[in-house]
């Protein structure tokens, strides 16, 4: 091929030319890139145009650098996972749609809401709160997940959830329900770039962002009660919901029903 002769970035140039040749799979998937040197013969620019381009598609997420081998086309597998995120009753009893296994033990601690937490639990900033953070590992996979439940004080506070702040969500769910509150969910999911706690916890690779899911347990009378947070690799697992032209029973509590 040529020297480039489009206008524009002269990386960029030769970013969209190596880009292309992938989507034409003259490199795929797993594939290596030719070496600098070959680069910088094939397009006829300079190493730090070639390293920039590079760098470019790199933060894209299409390839990724191995020390001491090179460039690699990155493989981009479909979600090995799909989370059913679904509440359902079986003889009473909550039952997530999903099944973890716990990767550690929970941490709890006092915390408080945050200006991007408070107004999703109906509070100002500064409110106390509950917090208890988990690492959930799928039992058939491995694909981790982190898992994070926020209770305010005020929501605790005369229930069993004062002294167990750390129950399994189905559990709080129930404990709620008891304390004469009529449960519904709502769900908001989104996509960002991880933190490094999240890159690392998760096993996420370079360029590749984390799915973020945040549940609301709502009371009928009282507002948000508690706030979750469900993240994952998205490369490595996707949110599946159910969708019905009417409200199913199994997002009720037992006083809805």
């Amino acid at each position: 091929m040529g020297e480039i002769q489009r206008p524009g970035a002269l990386y960029q140039q030769v970013a969209a030319e190596i880009r292309n040749a992938i989507a034409a799979g003259e490199f795929p998937p797993g594939a290596p890139l030719p070496s600098e040197t070959q680069l910088i013969a094939r397009y006829g620019v300079s190493r730090p145009t070639v390293r920039n381009a590079i760098s470019a598609l790199r933060s894209e997420g299409l390839i990724e650098v191995i020390h001491g081998k090179g460039s690699y086309v990155r493989a981009l597998p479909a979600p090995t996972l799909t989370i059913e995120q679904t509440i359902s009753r079986d003889s009473g009893a909550y039952v997530l749609g999903h099944t973890w296994r716990q990767g550690e033990a929970p941490t709890t601690y006092r915390t408080q809401t945050t200006v991007a937490t408070g107004p999703l639990l109906g509070l100002a900033e500064g409110e106390a709160a509950f917090g208890t953070d988990r690492l959930l590992v799928d039992p058939a996979t491995g694909t981790r997940a982190l898992h994070r439940l926020i209770i305010p004080f005020c929501v605790a506070e005369g229930t069993l959830l004062a002294d167990a702040p750390d129950a399994e969500p189905e559990q709080i769910y129930a404990l709620l329900a008891e304390a004469g509150h009529h449960l519904t969910w709502t769900e908001t999911v989104s996509a960002r770039m991880p933190k490094p706690d999240e890159r690392m916890a998760l096993d996420i690779p370079e360029a590749t962002p984390v799915i973020d899911s945040t549940r609301i347990t709502r009371g009928t009378a009282t507002g948000p009660l508690v706030l979750e947070e469900l993240r994952a690799s998205a490369s490595r697992a996707q949110f599946a919901y159910e969708i019905s032209t009417h409200v199913p029973a199994k997002f009720m509590s037992p006083a809805s029903e």
